[in-house]
């Protein structure tokens, strides 16, 4: 896993300082290593995270000199097929001088192109250069596990890992207008948009061409409906197979690896085939590393949760050497460690404690590991948030989690200006966007059970808008302390899989992610495999959302703040009158430290606000 960052001009020689310069924002995803290749029209940039040939991967690599051979790559990410395209690369003619799944991509692209991508299979997002044709091929895997922006340029286009290699770019100019700020105060986060004017993520499963004719999106892999052939016991027993080769498949590394164990079905799956996959190869007791609950001083009474006591058990059942982080309220507000969160993902939050815990654990498992395998995804795979199964949610006409969680976000009409809340129109906004999702999928002219499309329906936008939100969080967090987080549960073969068992086989039992408590159960205590899935811990102390309304009355009161055209004059009128109450009624958390993070965003990036 590394950093990735370059730039195209076709009309004049690009700077390599400004290359650089652009590179070097990647440093903390890249710590081991760095490399710079340029040529008269293009830049490509790299920092490495050495996991696979420590000695023999570094990058940009290039290949071939004869003509029609000639390609250069940068490539963030891991190709868990490697092995097996480098047999089949070998008969094609390619030949080798690494070890590394680098070399294996640069080889599959100099043979097939474009269509290198279908054929492999990992979490990846690199930019491969054609030398002789003069155009660049941006790709990133298909569940959109690692992230890639980009923005064009009038003659060529600029490219990161993450927005800051594009905002390190002085021809960039960082403009928040209208959709970014739609996209920042809304909870559906859609493919291929990113907040600054001018910049796009390059979207799950899809591939961007940068020629002098041009920038040209196009879509190499997506979800399709399709018959389920397979009986019950052959489904768990396919589910159970696909997943022991997958963790296997992942654990390949050439340094220290952990899984993350919270405790709950996915995370203890994992574990538990890690496990029994470490003894298998000879490798010893796997590591395994937990978040201990926030609020263990007692204050949180009966609503604590309880993630450590099960993770524990789940260590102790499969001999894992263990080690736990207790979080504080305290420590999640401390200035340094928000503002290295905000640093880390370029964009504002809406779940600062829950980003800011995330950071303090990857920090921690990096002293010990580089790689971690984690459980994300599998509420989205296997069926395990209640507004997937919660009628209600399901057949409402929107995305099923706004329309549970609906309380969880409000505040937004209090704290911003009737007439900047009117021009945002965010309600049609959130229509738009989830019509838009589930026309992609098309199910009801697929399926002619209208229930079953709508289940369908609702296992896509988990997938495809909900799953991207978490992974971005996973990528941002972890990359930050160079740490390599790999998540089985996104792996393309199990995701198509299950997404075609019908639901009434995904709920057979009546309970959540069935398919994966019946596929694991013989590896996992009883109290593991038939617990209830818990949210991941986060702050419930009363002290934390009062520190979020102090800072956030400070700001608002403070007269050099960017917020203040869009802030609601009656808001700041009720905060003189009486001081931090004006921020408890009718205001959520999600929407206090939103706001908070909006503020710091725009002073940090200087971004201007053009609505």
């Amino acid at each position: 896993m590394c950093g990735i960052a370059g730039w195209v001009d076709f009309a004049r020689p690009v700077d390599r300082d400004i290359a650089h310069a652009m590179t070097a924002t990647m440093e903390r995803r890249g710590p081991d290593a760095g490399g710079l290749w340029t040529d008269t029209h293009v830049a490509l940039g790299h920092r490495r995270l050495s996991v696979i040939d420590l000695e023999g991967g570094c990058q940009p690599m290039a290949a071939g000199t004869a003509p029609g051979t000639r390609a250069v790559l940068t490539y963030s990410g891991e190709t868990y097929n490697f092995q097996e395209l480098r047999t089949q690369l070998s008969s094609l003619g390619h030949s080798f001088t690494t070890r590394s799944d680098t070399e294996v991509v640069l080889r599959a692209f100099q043979q097939w192109g474009a269509g290198c991508a279908t054929r492999l299979r990992g979490i990846y997002a690199f930019a491969a250069w054609d030398a002789d044709r003069e155009e660049l091929l941006l790709v990133r895997d298909r569940m959109g596990v690692k992230p890639l922006y980009y923005a064009e340029t009038d003659s060529g286009v600029l490219f990161g890992s993450e927005p800051k290699a594009i905002l390190a770019h002085p021809g960039f100019r960082p403009v928040l207008d209208t959709e970014g700020l739609r996209d920042i105060l809304s909870v559906a986060k859609v493919p291929g948009h990113a907040m600054f004017r001018g910049m796009r993520e390059v979207p799950p499963g899809c591939t961007v061409r940068v020629s002098r004719a041009g920038v040209k999106e196009e879509r190499y892999w997506q979800l399709a409906i399709a018959e389920h052939p397979d009986p019950l016991d052959r489904t768990i027993s396919t589910v159970r197979d696909l997943l022991g080769a997958v963790v296997e498949e992942q654990m390949v590394s050439d340094v220290p690896l952990c899984t993350l164990l919270s405790g709950g079905l996915d995370s203890s799956s994992l574990t538990a085939l890690a496990a029994q996959a470490s003894r298998a190869q000879g490798r010893g007791r796997i590591r395994s590393c937990s978040v201990s609950d926030p609020d263990l001083d007692g204050s949180a009474g009966s609503a604590a949760n309880e993630d450590h006591i099960y993770a524990r058990l789940l260590a102790g059942h499969v001999d894992s050497d263990h080690s736990e982080l207790p979080l504080k309220a305290p420590d999640l507000l401390a200035p340094e460690l928000r503002d290295s969160v905000l640093r880390a993902y370029d964009l504002p939050l809406a779940k600062g404690d829950e980003h800011a815990s995330l950071h303090m654990l990857f920090g921690i498992v990096r002293r010990h590991s580089t790689v971690a395998l984690s459980g994300e995804c599998g509420d989205e795979v296997f069926g395990g948030y209640r507004w997937q199964r919660d009628p209600d949610a399901v057949f409402s006409t929107t995305f099923p989690w706004v329309h549970e969680g609906r309380h969880n976000y409000q505040g937004n009409d209090i704290l911003f200006s009737p007439d900047l809340m009117a021009k945002l129109d965010l309600d049609t906004y959130e229509r738009d966007c989830h019509s838009s999702a589930v026309a992609e999928i098309d199910a009801g002219r697929h399926l002619d059970d209208a229930a079953e499309a709508r289940y369908r329906e609702t296992t896509y936008l988990a997938l495809t808008r909900h799953a991207q939100v978490l992974f971005d969080r996973k990528d941002r967090m972890s990359m930050a302390c160079g740490l390599e987080v790999r998540v089985p549960f996104a792996d393309h073969r199990l995701v198509e899989y299950t997404f075609n068992v019908p639901w009434a086989m995904k709920s057979f039992d009546g309970r959540e992610k069935s398919l994966l408590r019946a596929a694991m159960k013989d590896l996992l205590p009883t109290a593991i495999s038939q617990r209830v899935k818990t949210p991941y811990p986060s702050i419930r102390a009363a002290a934390y959302n009062q520190g979020l309304r102090e800072r956030l009355s400070d700001v608002l009161l403070d007269g050099s703040s960017p917020l203040g055209p869009l802030v609601s004059s009656d808001l700041r009128s009720a905060l003189r009158r009486d001081g931090t109450t004006a921020l408890e009624e009718g205001m959520s958390r999600a929407a206090l430290e939103t706001t908070l993070q909006l503020d710091a965003w725009l002073r940090t990036y200087k971004a201007e606000v053009v609505l």
